[in-house]
């Protein structure tokens, strides 16, 4: 079973991809159960994959191998209202409806934990954090080098995570996190005249990127009916996109954005337990994502550090899951989450590159105890549909509106396993 365990986790690790965008493009749900709760969960324990919501968590669980795999289908398009004025110095778009190709990915998680002790433990965590991918079949900003039009952005990270209980029913953790990414894009060229390295804004296949940064995490019971959980992860510092030095903010650079999550566990009976979590996004300390279209196309060149970027604001994500487990060896889940938009009616130009606009998650799961030291989980989550509408900021006032609009569903299967009782 050991040499079993490791051919899985060295093959996931070549064959990892995602493709997210949920909460901006963060995971809604990082494991199968917390994926099954909407996201929620900081203040309880539920498998080794808790060490990524909560470092806190894993003096809790017990020594354990999770494997979840996903299928992740989110469908993007973009809509053009409206005929080019044709006016001198503007840059009207083809009127009609794209949608954008390759609307399916797979990838799994994997969870390590073992306990040091009584009262500490350490965890491995691999996990994709989230990510952006869009394949327009058309020539979108006119370059006709590239029938296709899109960007995709790959994020894998690895968390080690250590915990301890200082006194009982209380834990804190510390996790460092190693990130990798890697980057392309195709049909950018008309922005060369914008750009401060047009060699390295479009078409240049993959460029990738790592860094390091860390999470810190509280957990306690406070009550027997109530638990608390917090967490805060500092912006992980990444390596510049090279290849991309002409099209990101400070040459090319795309870290990834500090975040906390705080929550609470309601327990009125042994069956039921109501989960509440809160999230907030820092993406407004990440230039290439923060800094607007508008001027800064105008008054800096792509890829300066005031270069044009995605627009996006910080975001806050309200997080709600319910636990029932009154059936002999099942237990249900369910959750719903509601996430602010990070895309402004007047960033919807660029962002047809990443029309990250999803703000309801509807999630349900069941997992089963298959023996005493196994069990095996089933969720689904569906993203309602929702766009963002507004003029286009290259034409005539009133000329030309685009819509950019995103829906999503997932479904993922794990297996936890006890490593060593």
């Amino acid at each position: 079973m050991k040499k079993i365990s490791l051919v899985l986790f060295v093959l996931s690790t070549f064959i990892f991809q995602t493709t997210y965008a949920t909460d901006g493009y963060f995971r809604n749900g990082y494991g199968i159960k917390y994926s099954a709760l909407a996201g929620s969960g900081v203040a309880v324990s539920l498998s080794s994959l808790g060490a990524v919501t909560n470092p806190a968590s894993i003096i809790n669980v017990n020594n354990s191998v999770e494997l979840n795999i996903s299928l992740f289908s989110p469908m993007r398009d973009y809509t053009i209202s409206g005929n080019p004025s044709g006016f001198p110095q503007t840059f009207g778009l083809t009127p009609g409806k794209i949608e954008s190709d390759k609307n399916l990915f797979f990838f799994p998680s994997i969870g390590l934990k073992r306990s040091i002790g009584n009262n500490m433990a350490i965890a491995l965590s691999i996990y994709g954090n989230g990510g952006m991918n869009t394949d327009y079949p058309a020539q979108t900003f006119y370059e006709s080098s590239s029938p296709n039009t899109g960007v995709n952005l790959e994020q894998m990270f690895a968390n080690l995570t250590y915990a301890v209980q200082f006194t009982k029913g209380h834990s804190i953790g510390l996790a460092g996190i190693f990130g990798w990414q890697r980057f392309a894009a195709k049909g950018l060229a008309a922005f060369s005249p914008f750009s401060s390295d047009p060699a390295n804004l479009s078409g240049n296949s993959w460029s990738t990127s790592t860094g390091f940064g860390f999470k810190v995490g509280y957990q306690g019971v406070l009550t027997e009916w109530l638990s608390f959980g917090a967490a805060y992860q500092s912006k992980i510092n990444m390596n510049e996109f090279e290849r991309y030095a002409g099209l990101f903010a400070e040459k090319g650079d795309f870290d990834i954005p500090a975040n906390w999550t705080a929550g609470i566990a309601v327990s009125p009976t042994r069956d039921w337990t109501f989960l509440l979590d809160v999230k907030q996004i820092l993406y407004s300390g990440i230039k290439s994502v923060n800094n607007p279209l508008l001027p800064n196309l105008q008054t800096s060149q792509l890829g300066k550090d005031d270069g044009a970027g995605f627009g996006w604001k910080d975001i806050t994500a309200v997080k709600f899951g319910v636990m029932y487990k009154a059936i002999e060896n099942y237990t249900l889940m369910a959750g719903y989450s509601y996430s602010d938009n990070p895309i402004k009616e007047s960033e919807v130009l660029f962002n047809i590159l990443a029309p990250a606009v999803i703000q309801h998650h509807i999630t349900a799961g069941v997992t089963r105890k298959i023996s005493e030291d196994s069990d095996l989980s089933l969720a689904f989550m569906y993203a309602l549909n929702n766009s963002v509408k507004g003029s286009n900021p290259l034409e005539a006032p009133g000329q030309q509106s685009i819509e950019i609009a995103m829906r999503q569903w997932q479904i993922e299967i794990g297996y936890s396993f006890c490593l060593i009782k």
